[in-house]
């Protein structure tokens, strides 16, 4: 062989076993990395995959892209995320038309996003986004401010799943990484949920859903209902919306909730709900007289528990320690909720990370009400609604668009049996 076939043959070799090694997940450090992202695939194998149990080793890492027009948060959050070895950060970019322009090139499974920024700031980078990726998660960051809450509720109402607040007040910067560390990364993970259990032993089995409880209750069962209690978390504004804007104004029955958020922003969500729905709307203050016709919203940083005084039922406020990582918490208003109304507490999971909620269920249901609980394909996060359901503690689980029928059904069955009760 002379020298210039010598060089074609090992050029060619070289040439396959390039193609040999792109076309197989990269292993690094022990770590499988698969060269294509599952929203990447056709729809048929996309579905395979999500719906088969994980059975491999390993998994790679969740790939994040960051951006942010600050170099300093760019960095900041690169060195939170990296920190943990099932997150990957893949790129950042200073501005939307930047990030539009590398979704392509580093193919994240999920983009973390500034709302203000130059050129092309949040706000208008989420419509185009979503024109090419629908399915991306995304998750906003936002200021603790009345400003920053706004435009929050306007980055949900295009299309972003989740928020972070950045840090204010925290003292210190590694205080302030922290508290980013501890919101995002695990908001990061419910929303990525098939990268969330990186390594499976081949012994750990998988889990069997027991048959969930869909079809409505028969009239007979149905107990008279005294008030509606909601627990929210991620994708509880969208959700939340969908509900109350779908209860007529004489509504008959009190509606209280708690919705994962800080201060401020629950007092937004209170007025945006306010504007779009029939019922009236407010964000609860300590001594608030529940009655039928409104809603009452826990606000940021308070628990919202109720209370009966005489004749009346009244909302109270604390600060107690957080629950589940929490306040306002789900179980503290389930719980009070369960010994005010007993039997006529009619409780409303909602989509949601964590198990809140779980034990406040357990309460009500103890005390003869029930709960309704959102199914898992029109969650956000099927976390919370999960928890309840798979306890037993659901006497129904309901898509979202089901949720305001089957509580007016509710209403007016317990109503009129009250009604045929009163007249013998």
């Amino acid at each position: 062989m002379d020298l210039r076939g010598g060089v074609f043959a090992f050029q060619t070799t070289a040439l396959l076993f390039s193609l040999l090694i792109h076309s197989l997940p990269l292993v690094l450090n022990d770590r499988v990395i698969e060269p294509l992202r599952t929203f990447d695939l056709p729809k048929a194998d996309r579905l395979r995959r999500v719906t088969q149990p994980e059975t491999s080793i390993s998994m790679r890492p969740i790939r994040v892209l960051i951006v942010d027009d600050s170099v300093v948060i760019r960095r900041l959050l690169s060195d939170i995320l990296s920190q943990d070895p099932e997150i990957e950060v893949v790129g950042t970019a200073a501005n939307g038309r930047i990030a539009l322009a590398k979704l392509p090139q580093v193919t994240p499974d999920l983009v973390t996003m500034d709302i203000e920024m130059p050129e092309l700031d949040g706000l208008a980078t989420l419509p185009l986004l979503r024109k090419d990726y629908p399915n991306l998660p995304v998750i906003m960051f936002s200021t603790l401010s009345e400003r920053g809450a706004i435009a929050t509720f306007d980055a949900l109402a295009r299309g972003a799943n989740d928020y972070v607040a950045k840090p204010a007040n925290v003292g210190s910067v590694a205080a302030g990484m922290e508290s980013v560390r501890q919101e995002l990364i695990p908001k990061i993970k419910s929303l990525c949920p098939f990268h969330d259990s990186p390594v499976r032993k081949a012994s750990q089995p998988v889990i069997q859903r027991r048959q969930l409880p869909s079809s409505p209750q028969p009239m007979r069962q149905m107990k008279r209902c005294d008030a509606v209690v909601i627990g929210a978390s991620t994708g509880g504004p969208q959700a939340l919306s969908q509900v109350i804007g779908k209860l007529p104004g004489d509504f008959p029955v009190p509606v209280i909730i708690v919705q994962h958020m800080p201060p401020v922003f629950t007092r937004q969500l209170a007025n945006r709900l306010n504007q779009d729905c029939a019922l009236t709307v407010v964000e609860a203050q300590d001594g608030d007289a529940i009655q039928p016709g409104t809603v009452f919203i826990a606000p940021g940083d308070f628990h919202l528990e109720i209370h009966r005084q005489g004749v009346s039922v009244r909302a109270m406020l604390n600060q107690a320690p957080h629950e589940n990582s929490c306040r306002p918490a789900v179980d503290v208003l389930f719980r009070s909720a369960a010994k005010v109304y007993g039997a006529g507490c009619q409780a409303v999971v909602l989509t949601g990370m964590g198990q809140d909620g779980k034990r406040g269920a357990e309460c009500i249901v103890q005390s003869g009400g029930s709960v309704i609980a959102q199914d898992e394909s029109s969650c956000v996060v099927w976390g919370m609604p999960r928890a309840v359901t798979e306890a037993g503690l659901a006497s129904q689980v309901v898509p979202l668009t089901s949720v305001p029928s089957e509580l007016l059904r509710r209403v007016a069955v317990a109503r009129r049996s009250a009604s045929v009760c009163e007249s013998r």
